[in-house]
């Protein structure tokens, strides 16, 4: 069953697609997926990722490579907003466990979770999110938040709107 991507979706990888040589379509893969799992509360279906290489001209594979190999895909649904604890060394030495524990306490879920109302996933833990000198740190929504306490995340998690 092959879904049909809408008029908008398709002139926002239309724009990204004009990036890039005529003949590299594979290259606009990743920024495609993001804009088609964001419509798509939060992941990615087989259907999505038929109709996305159709629409490219690409092999159905290049993109299931695509959304399999990144972290940043989902092909279940998820919570609508992702959270993702940096557990790598320097977030370690500076309690993210500890930051971790604070999150799943305080939304009652554990990592690979999501709340009941679907409104936040933890993500498993992340090796590193490239802010070793804010340690420790999360992104929520690919946003990030550095030197993290335990009243910054509940400023930030409350602070996040039901749309």
């Amino acid at each position: 069953m092959n879904i049909s991507l809408s008029d908008k979706i398709k002139k926002e990888i239309d724009s990204i697609k004009s990036k890039f040589p005529d003949d590299q379509n594979k290259s606009s893969i990743i920024e495609s997926l993001l804009i088609i799992q964001h419509e798509n509360n939060g992941y990615l279906t087989n259907e999505l990722i038929e109709s996305l290489a159709d629409y490219l001209n690409v092999q159905k594979i290049d993109v299931y490579e695509v959304a399999t190999f990144y972290s940043m895909f989902s092909l279940k649904p998820i919570g609508k907003n992702i959270i993702s604890v940096c557990t790598n060394v320097s977030c370690m030495l500076r309690n993210s466990d500890q930051i971790v524990n604070y999150i799943e306490k305080k939304l009652k879920v554990k990592i690979g979770e999501s709340t009941k109302d679907n409104k936040f996933y933890l993500k498993d833990e992340m090796e590193c999110l490239a802010a070793c000198n804010g340690a420790p740190m999360m992104q929520v929504n690919h946003i990030n938040y550095e030197n993290l306490t335990y009243e910054k995340i509940d400023k930030i998690l409350d602070g996040i709107k039901d749309d």
